[in-house]
């Protein structure tokens, strides 16, 4: 199979395209024909040798990736029969493997894709949008509340403004750039606004005309989060779940006492709850998309150059869900 390896830790250009052994199913576990992968910051912190959110940085020679949709072609020893040739998605959790034509992973990871949800689509779900819906958990939306979304053209943020507003919320979408910008007013934002002009903070506060904000969705940090916090009100909450606009190397999120919440890892898991809570998040990701109230952005890159799509993350050139396709 083709996939890429990273045989050194450092710069993107140290993702290479290359031939590697097929990889087997062991007992219980699936091998998938990869249609899509989906590849997150975290992984551009990984390629670096930085540990991250992961338990270790991994073991080189490997092969990045961690969300990964496609149709199982290979099964493993008591794997039942009915999983063969089915459209399917999985978060592989911190084991790599992803970024290749053939992936395998235990099947009770693996959710079968709606037949209404495309391969790209699914692989956004499972990541990006297993996490929006553990961030939703934390937030009251509804007629009266006032959302500001900062990174509104990415993923995450691309999915909160469409909830936010199908829950009849006033959404306020931060973007950096006239086109993202334009992306965030078509997602269905009330007001796009672009955050490197400095005059931003004021013109949404004329736009609310003395309205203060009720929750900010922030995965930025920095500046952008401190004038964010400022647009809030009494009782406003500030939801923390990223820094990228500071990087993950050193990262500047920002908080403020009795207003800021981190809400994700153990925070997210222990409030969603039951014996499972990351499949539960899955589940609900994939069937708010089956029925169409979210629709994931993509933005596609051929699985050879994972490099350009590694260098684009990482200066925020990129709108929505960033995905390899081989």
């Amino acid at each position: 199979m083709h996939a890429i390896r990273l045989h050194t830790f450092g710069p993107a250009e140290n993702l290479t395209y290359e031939n590697a052994d097929d990889p087997a199913p062991g007992p219980g576990q699936v091998r998938i024909a990869v249609e899509a992968a989906g590849v997150h910051l975290v992984d551009t912190a990984l390629r670096e040798g930085v540990q991250g959110p992961a338990p270790q940085p991994p073991t080189l020679p490997t092969i990045p990736g961690r969300e990964v949709a496609g149709v199982v072609e290979s099964l493993g020893e008591g794997v039942a029969a009915l999983w063969l040739g089915k459209r399917v998605v999985a978060h592989l959790g911190f084991a790599p493997g992803g970024y290749a034509e053939l992936a395998v992973t235990d099947v009770d990871r693996v959710h079968e894709i709606p037949a209404n949800l495309g391969f790209a689509e699914a692989v956004a779900m499972i990541g990006t949008g297993r996490t929006t819906m553990g961030i939703l958990q934390f937030a009251e939306l509804g007629p009266g509340a006032v959302a500001v979304i900062p990174a509104a053209a990415g993923g995450i943020g691309t999915l909160l403004v469409q909830y936010a507003r199908n829950a009849g919320a006033l959404v306020i979408g931060l973007a950096g750039g006239p086109q993202k910008v334009a992306r965030v007013r078509e997602n269905g934002a009330d007001l796009a606004v672009d955050y490197t002009d400095p005059a931003w903070p004021e013109k949404v506060r004329a736009f609310l005309g003395g309205r203060p904000a009720t929750v900010v969705f922030d995965g930025v940090g920095g500046d952008v989060a401190r004038e964010s916090v400022a647009l809030l009100g009494a009782g406003g909450r500030h939801l923390v779940f990223g820094w990228s606009g500071a990087g993950l190397h050193d990262g500047e999120p920002h908080f403020v006492d009795g207003v800021s919440e981190q809400v994700l890892g153990p925070v997210m898991m222990q409030k969603t709850g039951g014996p499972n809570p990351v499949r539960t998040l899955e589940l609900r990701a994939l069937a708010e998309a089956a029925a169409g109230r979210l629709v994931p952005a993509v933005q596609r890159f051929p699985l050879a150059e994972a490099a350009a799509a590694h260098r684009a993350l990482e200066t925020r050139g990129t709108t929505g869900k960033v995905v390899l396709e081989p």
